[in-house]
């Protein structure tokens, strides 16, 4: 359960948000390659300083949203599929309709 309130306080944040929707969408302009987004093209998306990035990364990496791997001097980072699954899992016991109490 901690493991999920990490994942929505991520979330929770628009920009973080916003760099998430940009992994999804796999948008780069510069370095991107299949399956994964560069750091400079998340800066270039966001507007946001390089260090600004890095601490939003660092967060959506903990809560294992996002992982990222090093290549060269560049950071390449791809969403976790299985982790927003697992999340989904969690709210759908939320949606199910409540017993109706005799």
């Amino acid at each position: 359960m901690d493991d999920d309130i990490d994942a929505f306080r991520a979330l929770a944040d628009p920009i973080r948000l916003r760099i998430v929707a940009l992994l999804r969408d796999q948008g780069g302009t510069c370095c991107a390659t299949p399956g994964r987004v560069c750091a400079c093209d998340v800066i270039a998306a966001t507007g946001l300083s390089q260090p600004t990035v890095s601490h939003h990364m660092q967060i959506l990496t903990r809560a294992g949203l996002v992982s990222g791997r090093k290549q060269g001097r560049w950071m390449y980072y791809t969403l976790q599929p299985e982790r927003f699954a697992a999340l989904a899992a969690s709210l759908s016991a939320f949606a199910a309709p409540l017993p109706i109490a005799a």
